[in-house]
């Protein structure tokens, strides 16, 4: 027995509204089970409960025994003098509020049908099933209901993205362009550069890049410079050497420190995700951009998107990946599929923050955004396709992600509107 499911009863109201008694043998009759409260405080605010003769309007704490209401220390909080039932599996103790004033008490386990048990019970054992919980069941779900989950689902997430991006906000104090230029670092590292690319952008001030973005070179310098990418004397390389010149230059005038920025990997990267290229990439988009942030904030459409990130390596990659090995001519511009993937990780999470910020609800042009890239290509995404719930755009694959890691790996069932369903029905 679980402490979600006896929220689930009560708040859906799966148990008699009258002819319950409590555990003094009073009458109990359920008028209304009151607005379920997921922070500090009592379960369900609000609640309208008959005991006797008498009506209650007050707040009701659900605990699997009793004895909880002492074990969470709830006598000595104030914030629960106002509870008008204990509802509980078990009861084990008496309970009194701080007045010492005693607080009657539901038994739930006395008037709960064995079938929604056992249905609980069948929805979380994971015997014979290879994904999720509910992985049989997908296909019966309501497509309403499921389109409506997803929406919620794609704002959640966002939700959780923001709080990465408020604390650099604070950190930066207030300056969404550095925000920015971190965030597309830790982009354009991807997943095993990632980090590394970030270390750079904590320890590069973001006034240096506004004073020499308008050379892209004198950028790329810094950003390969101080990842430690020009260090290595053993290549012949004339461009290195131009580089590291102007780095060397730059850095006593700024007074660089690059101690603490990790070195990027190349190990196990394809040649165009090398840290070369991506960071020349990376100096040619803010050479070409001056008020980066505001023009990106702006951007209504995806048309738009990705005209501002435009970006291709400098001439000299054309021809390299790495310092002093030539390879065929090939411009390295950035991939529409590489934006898209700045776009769902990036933008599209800092445009929620910046309305947030200034008081905005641009939810829907968040949605029809994501509407508009292709899914995103992973091992959750293509299981939840292969049990019939297909993923078209980013929008469905970033609620699925949601979904996957938030609820279904975490148990969550019952706070989920497919599980949710399932059990109601």
């Amino acid at each position: 027995m679980k402490e979600d499911l006896l929220h689930f009863i009560w708040k859906y109201k799966k148990l008699p509204l009258t002819g319950m008694v409590t555990s003094n043998k009073e009458p109990l009759r359920i008028k209304a089970v009151g607005a379920h409260n997921h922070l500090a405080g009592p379960d369900f605010f609000n609640a309208q409960i008959v005991i006797g003769a008498q009506l209650w309007a007050g707040n009701v704490e659900i605990h699997l025994k009793s004895s909880d209401w002492y074990a969470h220390h709830h006598e000595k909080d104030p914030n629960y003098n106002n509870v008008i039932l204990h509802v509980v599996w078990e009861d084990d103790a008496q309970v009194f509020r701080s007045d010492n004033s005693e607080i009657p008490t539901l038994q739930l386990k006395d008037y709960i049908s064995e079938a929604l048990l056992s249905n609980y019970e069948a929805l979380l054992d994971k015997r014979k099933k290879s994904f999720v919980n509910c992985e049989k069941d997908l296909p019966k779900i309501d497509g309403f209901l499921f389109e409506n989950w997803l929406e919620r689902l794609f704002i959640e997430r966002l939700e959780r993205k923001s709080s990465l991006i408020f604390q650099m906000l604070s950190e930066s104090k207030n300056d969404w362009e550095q925000v920015l230029f971190k965030l597309l670092l830790k982009g354009f590292g991807l997943k095993i550069n990632g980090p590394a690319f970030l270390s750079l952008g904590e320890l590069l001030p973001f006034s240096v890049v506004r004073k020499v973005r308008a050379d892209r070179q004198q950028l790329e310098s810094i950003f390969l410079g101080m990842s430690g990418l020009l260090d290595d004397e053993t290549v012949a390389d004339t461009y290195r050497s131009r580089l590291r010149k102007e780095f060397s230059y730059l850095r006593h005038k700024f007074e660089l420190d690059s101690t603490g920025v990790q070195k990027p990997e190349f190990y196990k990267l394809r040649p165009p995700n090398f840290p070369t290229i991506r960071m020349s990439q990376l100096a040619d988009l803010y050479s070409r951009h001056e008020n980066l942030f505001s023009k990106l904030m702006e951007a209504k459409n995806l048309e738009d998107l990705y005209h501002l990130l435009e970006a291709h390596a400098g001439d000299y990659w054309d021809t390299h990946y790495t310092f002093g090995k030539t390879t065929g001519k090939r411009v390295k511009k950035l991939t529409k599929a590489f934006v898209s993937l700045q776009l769902i990780n990036v933008l599209i999470p800092l445009k929620f923050c910046y309305a947030k910020a200034v008081g905005k609800d641009v939810n829907s042009e968040l949605v029809a955004i994501a509407r508009g890239l292709k899914s995103e290509e992973n091992s959750i995404v293509t299981n939840f396709n292969t049990y019939n719930v297909p993923s078209s755009n980013a929008h469905t694959s970033q609620a699925l992600l949601q979904l996957y890691t938030e609820y279904c790996t975490k148990n969550k069932c019952l706070q989920c509107a497919v599980g949710s369903s399932l059990l109601r029905s």
